[in-house]
């Protein structure tokens, strides 16, 4: 048996959160290629980052949410069975994290003022943009010697540590606070109402049956239905028939 999480936010804020942790996850894994040409989506993928990270306000979103763990930690630290030793460690995370985001300055600035990157990220918007003919610079530079294109490559990420660190908590304190409980969607169909702490459900359901969940609605309520997967449209649609998948609201 093979299952999936699909992860479906409730607020913009989480929304944000999951596409720049999406990301980072696959600059990581681009970071790391020696071929030319994947190191032609590493650059695509980190300019998609730089324009998502502009456009919204990520440091006072985090820097709220980093607050509001520091709170609850000091607030369950006065539980008597907790764990003292794991609490110490992740409030004493939180507070770096705050305190670097307010002193450093915005996410991805560092990498704006780089030579290379602002004198070829506006032609990656340009469908095929990146050829040879126009950026003989680019071209230039990926025919330099491996290692130091990666080291080059490893201080571009290393200035969106504090980013992805920040996001790594802020996404597993949501994530940790709901548990999955077995449902069942009847007829393929599951309303849910969300509480005010709610911002992010998560669906735990089998591939191998042909079907994904979809989930429509806001932060007070929600909706998943089924749908079968096929590349065939006279074929595709909602499920008929009982679901039962795992449910966490968190």
């Amino acid at each position: 048996m093979s299952d999936a999480v699909f992860e479906f936010p409730l607020k913009e804020k989480v929304r944000n959160y999951l596409r720049v942790e999406q990301l980072l996850g696959q600059l990581k894994i681009t970071a790391k290629a020696e071929q030319s040409s994947l190191q032609l989506v590493f650059f695509e993928q980190l300019f998609e980052l730089l324009d998502l990270i502009e456009r919204i306000d990520l440091r006072s979103d985090l820097t709220k949410d980093l607050e509001a763990h520091e709170k609850s930690l000091v607030y369950w630290s006065k539980h008597p069975k907790i764990d003292s030793t794991a609490l110490d460690h992740a409030l004493k995370t939180v507070l770096r994290l705050r305190q670097k985001i307010k002193t450093e300055g915005r996410f991805g600035s560092a990498l704006k003022e780089d030579k290379l990157l602002s004198s070829i990220r506006q032609r990656f918007a340009i469908p095929g943009g990146a050829c040879s003919f126009d950026l003989p610079n680019l071209h230039f530079w990926l025919h330099q010697p491996i290692e130091q294109r990666l080291t080059e490559i490893a201080q571009w990420l290393d200035t969106l540590a504090l980013l992805d660190d920040a996001i790594t908590v802020g996404l597993s304190f949501i994530r940790e606070r709901g548990q999955f409980k077995s449902t069942i969607a009847e007829s393929g169909f599951y309303q849910g109402a969300a509480e005010d702490k709610n911002e992010l459900i998560r669906v735990k359901c089998r591939t191998d049956e042909g079907y994904y969940p979809t989930l429509s609605g806001n932060k007070y309520r929600y909706a998943l239905r089924f749908m079968l997967f096929s590349s065939d449209d006279s074929k595709s649609g909602s499920v008929e028939e009982n679901v039962q998948f795992l449910l966490a609201a968190c």
